[in-house]
């Protein structure tokens, strides 16, 4: 692994204290204790030596979205003690590399993916921690489960040994104005609230906010945001 200059850890340190610091408004604004909400740092298609150099700042949470990449980054980091989120996409065929090997899987979106990570998890004798996906604006090309079918897969979900639904997840359009992205993320909240209460299970999470709209996200009730571009800067080609 490259080593990170000091000047890189310090660029780092301090783009994700401006955006702790724009949560923690956010929170307050909401009457929520910033503590409550988790910056899970987007460091997919960066390099290793940026998580270390992060790391050694003291943030720990880091988000990765593909399964090859971010098995290279926690065997290159496997002396750190980070916590690693999976955000991405997963196909049911590469639940076997996630399960057990991240502290939370935020994208679980059919019965199927789930049933795997909780075989392959119950298999190495633990629980596997996930978020179900949810598709709150019919986009065709993003994963995740209608408003309809949502409270099925929790309830199904949450019956697997080697599997603890912990919350939910969403990814709303993309729009220039983050105050549009809210509504979704109200009605996110809303179905937690409801399932919850209905399933009598306790769905504590709801992570939704990017870099663009993480603000009205946090008023509206995320406990964990995924934030990327602004940590890290422009992401490199793929």
């Amino acid at each position: 692994m490259q080593e990170y200059t000091q000047a890189r850890k310090t660029e780092l340190s301090e783009r994700v204290q401006a955006v702790q610091e724009d949560l923690a408004e956010a929170a307050k604004k909401a009457g929520r204790a910033p503590s409550d909400v988790t910056l899970v740092a987007v460091s997919k298609l960066h390099p290793a030596s940026d998580i270390a150099a992060l790391a050694d700042a003291g943030h720990l949470d880091f988000g990765e979205n593909y399964v090859q990449e971010a098995a290279g980054k926690q065997e290159a980091l496997q002396e750190l003690d980070v916590r690693w989120h999976f955000i991405g996409g997963l196909q049911s065929n590469k639940a076997k590399f996630v399960a057990g090997n991240f502290e939370l899987v935020h994208s679980v979106d059919s019965l199927k993916l789930a049933k795997k990570l909780a075989a392959k998890a119950a298999e190495r004798g633990t629980v596997q921690d996930v978020l179900i996906q949810a598709s709150l604006a019919g986009e065709e090309q993003k994963s995740g489960a209608e408003a309809d079918e949502l409270e099925r897969l929790v309830a199904e979900a949450s019956e697997l040994d080697g599997l603890r639904v912990r919350g939910l997840m969403t990814m709303p359009p993309f729009f220039d104005e983050p105050e549009r992205a809210r509504p979704f993320f109200a009605r996110l909240r809303e179905l937690r609230e409801g399932i919850g209460q209905r399933l009598g299970i306790s769905l504590p999470h709801l992570s939704m906010g990017m870099t663009g709209d993480f603000v009205p996200a946090v008023e509206e009730g995320a406990t964990l945001v995924r934030v990327g571009t602004r940590i890290f800067g422009a992401r490199p080609p793929k």
